[in-house]
């Protein structure tokens, strides 16, 4: 089993640069951030899943619902009041520095947000999903404008833009995809162009509590990043279900071969067969087993975060590993 383990503390370390735009306050005004008229104090229309939502020129006590939502606030230099965690965690999203989660009021779980606890951290924006949320639409706005996206995951690139609209921050998020777009484009080059990078075939394989095996498709967060890049992909991921994922027990992992693969482990290692995978004969007569090209990273960062700080992580990660 030729398994590279990875701390998030490396993660952490990769995103300093990053995070470097979330160290101004909150509190920035939304004429200076936000190209408001009207100033701090006045409103404006967010297009959103549920039609036109007015909300606040410059928010300040923001609630967010599911961790896209949460890497775009922190990215875009809001620290959110509340926040919900994936149900398989303890706490926020990990790649984050401390400091960037620190005082953060948790309100559930995901799937399962406290609405009683949301209320009563007295928010004026509240932003997930419709997949997530919509079924509790209706409650979430009358406690404050809420902002929902049709969903998450693959369209992360226009999300973040509603979220952006939505937290005032439109102009700091031009920089920041900017500063996206560089850096994947400086990985390219670290690959040797385009070209030579398009020659390695790239899967991502995530082992999940409960459930078959993924091996991730293009139409999803993480395919749009190596598609950045320009890595190449196997034919299995064109075989993925609308897009997401090729789904296999541990007695078809074969058809994960490529010339590299990274893994990542959602809940229980022995409930979602991790051990039962990687110790048979089939996972290790994969190209990338032999050759020493698996790589194991943190499902926070990779698959769950969907959002640039996250992104940027990612991006760093595969620079290394792919120039070994």
């Amino acid at each position: 089993m030729h398994l590279r383990h990875r701390g998030t503390v490396i993660g952490t370390l990769t995103l300093t640069t990053a995070l470097a735009l979330s160290a101004c306050s909150s509190s920035d005004s939304g004429a200076k951030d936000g190209g408001r008229s009207a100033g701090p104090n006045g409103t404006h229309t967010v297009k959103t899943a549920r039609g036109d939502v007015k909300v606040k020129n410059a928010p300040k006590r923001v609630v967010v619902l599911d961790t896209a939502e949460l890497d775009s606030a922190i990215t875009l230099g809001v620290k959110p009041v509340g926040a919900t965690r994936a149900g398989a965690e303890d706490a926020f999203l990990s790649y984050l520095p401390a400091s960037a989660t620190k005082g953060i009021t948790e309100v559930g779980e995901i799937t399962a947000p406290n609405l009683e606890k949301i209320a009563g951290l007295k928010p004026d924006l509240i932003l997930s999903s419709e997949v997530r949320d919509g079924q509790r639409y209706k409650q979430l706005s009358a406690i404050a404008p809420t902002v929902l996206t049709e969903t998450t995951g693959y369209p992360w690139k226009q999300n973040f833009l509603v979220h952006a609209d939505a937290l005032g921050r439109k102009p700091r998020a031009k920089k920041v995809i900017k500063k996206y777009e560089a850096h994947a484009a400086a990985v390219t080059k670290a690959l040797g162009g385009r070209k030579k990078a398009a020659a390695t075939e790239v899967n991502v394989v995530r082992f999940v509590e409960g459930a078959d095996i993924r091996v991730y498709g293009k139409r999803n967060y993480i395919g749009t990043i190596l598609a950045d890049v320009g890595v190449g992909r196997p034919a299995i991921t064109d075989k993925a279900k609308d897009g997401f994922s090729y789904d296999v027990s541990p007695e078809q992992i074969d058809a994960a071969d490529a010339d590299v693969i990274f893994t990542s482990t959602y809940g229980s290692p022995g409930k979602a067969k991790v051990t039962q995978t990687t110790t048979s004969g089939l996972w290790k007569n994969l190209r990338a087993v032999k050759d020493g090209k698996v790589f194991q990273v943190d499902d926070e960062l990779w698959i769950q975060g969907i959002g640039y700080t996250a992104a940027n992580g990612i991006l760093a990660e595969l620079q290394s590993d792919l120039t070994r």
